[in-house]
């Protein structure tokens, strides 16, 4: 295809945003004050859309800076969410339909790029396992930026047009290392965290480290700054992540037809205050596409109760139905579309710098879709409130152990294959001449190091016969203490090594990069000659504890609970 006729092509089938209208909308009386027609105290005609929010693209009384009026916390917000879903899908859904070489190269330069992480925290990529394999998380973040004159008329608020968005939406994505599972976490955008010290990279500034809402981080720096307070959060080490600030989701609905989605009762996400995003809905099961997308991934009053724990639950339903709607056969095979769906999707995303070409999309794009949809498991961080109900906080144990499943690379769904490691579980080598290597793996942005740890732990080994142990002095970080072996005949060694410092076998690994016995000691033993007891007497977990609120990819029957204040 010539390149003279692709861009006729495009300019021709541009898509564009449906007007009041057509819509059944009477904007006459708003016109003049920039207000959409769900302004406080507006009723719709009946069966028709409306837009999300109120007169200043709020949906609950939140002040800009991310905290709701009235002491209540602000659990929900009126903003463009999970663009990014239908954005990535859309460019490898491009790549697949064969586009050339020169368009990829046009599609790159649209994508915006920004360092992959603005922390001081010095968390490395896990160790391939022994196939040589290891898993990729993929940070998802959907902000609610008003740089484009399209944003602004999805989302209102004009006068927020020059404010530092924030990450109203932060999805974990985690493929395991065989690529047999997925497992995404949603974090609650009012939990209160610790953000690291993070530096602009477009102006220098620093961002000293301080306490707030996760959604804040953003403003610290841009996304390197939220991913740098994820990992110090969940000892997750992220790949990559990817930002959207952009109406996607519309186009990708109607392109491939409508997401069905269900709710158990009728409703309507609109009160007499202006609060909902203005959803209407029947009873059942509906495919919805367009405005009406984007309405059901924004609302929040008039699910469940009214949070935007609910409104995570209705973006994971969603999500789900929109894979399987892909899998299923659903294809896009007009070319023009094809292309108005990758520039918006390419001119939509901010990536990291190590995911920076719509090759390395695609190629991500492969990964993802070697998942089967029925290991695919979405959840919620378990969370509880904090003082006087103003934010939430990671919930105790619970937390924690979700944490834990995705950095060992344990799927959510607790399906995965019970596999007994090689190797000789006797120890072969004489104490005296095993070789380990023992590393300081404390070096936490929030708690600083805990310095000598390396030797401390050197030395009791050396108390314990191991004579040939040894440091490494260069400080790392790491959420577990792991001791790695390179090849199956040393597991019997590291399992007597493991087994005299008080470590559980779960901290025992085989990788295919190691070139000798490494043990790396983590922020789990900060302190003391010998490994703490744990709480749950040694044993890991095998799945996403019931506070996570798991939701699995092929869960047709899943239907949003709607409140009843908001049913008609």
């Amino acid at each position: 295809m010539r390149q003279s006729s692709v861009r006729g092509d495009r300019s021709r089938r541009r898509r564009r945003q449906p007007d009041a209208q057509e819509l059944g909308w009477d904007d006459s009386l708003y016109e003049d004050k920039g207000l959409p027609p769900d302004a406080p105290g507006w009723t719709p005609p009946e069966g028709s859309a409306v837009p999300a929010g109120d007169g200043a693209g709020n949906d609950d009384g939140a002040d800009a800076g991310g905290h709701r009026k009235g002491g209540r916390p602000r659990k929900g917000k009126g903003r463009k969410v999970l663009r990014w879903t239908a954005l990535t899908v859309a460019v490898v859904l491009v790549g697949a339909a064969g586009a050339g070489y020169w368009y990829y190269e046009h599609l790159n330069a649209n994508l915006r790029k920004a360092p992959r992480s603005l922390g001081g925290n010095g968390l490395k990529k896990p160790d391939p396992n022994a196939f040589g394999q290891t898993p990729l998380n993929i940070l998802l973040l959907g902000s609610d930026g008003r740089n484009s004159k399209k944003n602004i008329e999805l989302g209102g608020a004009r006068q927020d047009a020059d404010r530092k968005p924030l990450a109203d939406v932060q999805m974990l994505v985690h493929v395991s290392a065989d690529r047999s599972s997925m497992s995404v976490l949603s974090i609650p955008r009012d939990t209160r965290v610790t953000i690291p010290k993070c530096t602009d990279p477009k102006n220098g500034a620093v961002y000293p480290q301080t306490t707030g809402a996760i959604n804040q981080s953003l403003q610290h720096g841009g996304p390197g700054c939220t991913l740098a307070t994820w990992q110090e959060l969940t000892g997750v080490y992220i790949d990559h992540f990817m930002m959207v600030d952009f109406s996607g989701v519309v186009d990708m609905a109607d392109a491939i037809g409508g997401v069905p989605v269900c709710v158990d009762n009728n409703v309507y996400s609109h009160d007499s205050k202006g609060h909902g995003s203005g959803l209407r809905l029947t009873k059942g099961t509906h495919p919805v596409k367009g405005v009406q997308a984007l309405q059901w991934l924004r609302t929040r009053y008039g699910f469940e109760d009214n949070t935007d724990i609910g409104r995570a639950k209705a973006q994971h339903m969603y999500m789900n139905s929109m894979v399987r709607q892909l899998k299923k056969g659903t294809k896009l095979t007009n070319p023009g579309q094809l292309r108005d769906l990758a520039e918006a999707a390419t001119k939509a995303l901010t990536v990291d710098d190590g995911l920076d070409t719509v090759k390395k999309l695609y190629d991500l794009g492969g990964d993802l879709s070697r998942v089967p949809t029925k290991r695919i498991t979405m959840v919620t961080m378990p969370w509880v409130y904090g003082p006087g109900e103003a934010y939430v906080l990671p919930k105790p144990g619970d937390a924690d152990a979700t944490f834990a499943l995705l950095r060992n690379d344990t799927a959510l769904d607790g399906k995965d294959r019970k596999k007994k490691p090689a190797g000789d579980p006797k120890a072969s080598t004489p104490k005296d001449q095993l070789e380990v290597v023992v590393q300081n793996g404390t070096n936490s942005t929030v708690s600083g190091p805990a310095s000598g740890r390396a030797k401390v732990v050197q030395q009791q080994l050396a108390n314990l016969g191991y004579g040939a142990a040894s440091t490494n002095s260069v400080l790392t970080s790491q959420a577990d203490t792991t001791l790695t072996y390179h090849d199956a005949a040393r597991r019997g060694d590291a399992l007597a090594v493991a087994k005299a410092l008080g470590l559980p076998k779960s901290a025992v690994r085989e990788s295919s990069s190691a070139t000798g016995m490494r043990l790396v000691v983590g922020n789990d033993w900060r302190s003391g000659t010998a490994y703490p007891k744990q709480q749950d007497g040694g044993k890991t977990a095998d799945k996403a504890p019931d506070s996570a609120d798991a939701l699995n990819g092929e869960d047709t029957k899943a239907c949003m609970k709607v409140n009843p204040q908001y049913s008609f």
